[in-house]
């Protein structure tokens, strides 16, 4: 377990360099705009209005 113990802060910064990539990825083609529409419209149809 000990030989592992060094591979866990080179595996966080890279999980952590993905999701920064993929974050700015997703708000450079307006992803949040598309996610926001859906989650209010199936709010909507849930409580019967949409």
């Amino acid at each position: 377990m000990k030989k592992f113990s060094a591979l866990y802060p080179l595996l966080t910064a890279a999980l952590l360099l993905i999701a920064a990539f993929l974050i700015c990825f997703g708000l450079a083609n307006d992803e949040f705009k598309r996610v926001l529409s859906k989650a209010a419209s199936i709010c909507l149809e849930c409580i019967g209005i949409g």
